[in-house]
């Protein structure tokens, strides 16, 4: 699936629903929370499915709290010590597992992302990746369940069909 499908889907199905627009182009992903009249943003990197992929699991992750904050009040590291990359690690692998999903039912590559690009991610973090995929697809959460939805609804036979895919 394209990425301007991706953006399609997400625009159509979630965005009007939940006051959050998707939009690629991003030099850094960002998310701008609701500001007034304006919606929220989800910014991903430049034109990459798998960082819109990425950054709308954040987004279904995130709590409402966190949701009202520009990028969820979290902040970026560009490099990482040992004790740095383990705490990222310990609140990345929900996200990735939840982004694995995601790419599959858009048919896109998923790998397992340290974040770092100095760094290839350690054979744990795949596996805490792969275990919490397991346990995350067992419970979705709301706009999770929602997103999976339209991306196989929009990724079936007959939804290619129609559009000439």
């Amino acid at each position: 699936m394209p990425v301007s499908q991706i953006i399609e889907v997400f625009n159509e199905r979630l965005g009007a629903r939940y006051g959050v627009r998707l939009k690629g182009g991003g030099a850094e992903p960002f998310y701008r929370a609701a500001k007034a009249a304006e919606c929220a943003v989800i910014v991903f990197r430049a034109d990459y499915s798998a960082s819109a992929l990425h950054e709308v699991a954040h987004w279904c992750l995130a709590g409402r709290q966190r949701r009202q904050l520009d990028d969820y009040g979290y902040w970026y590291l560009p490099a990482r010590n040992a004790t740095q990359q383990s705490a990222f690690e310990a609140v990345e692998a929900r996200p990735q597992a939840l982004e694995a999903l995601f790419a599959e039912a858009a048919g896109v590559d998923f790998r397992v992302s340290s974040d770092d690009v100095a760094s290839l991610p350690s054979t744990a973090f795949e596996a805490r990746v792969a275990a919490e995929r397991r346990l995350i697809q067992q419970r979705l959460p709301v706009r999770a369940k929602c997103f999976l939805a339209a991306l196989n609804d929009a990724n079936s036979p007959v939804a290619q069909a129609a559009s000439g895919a």
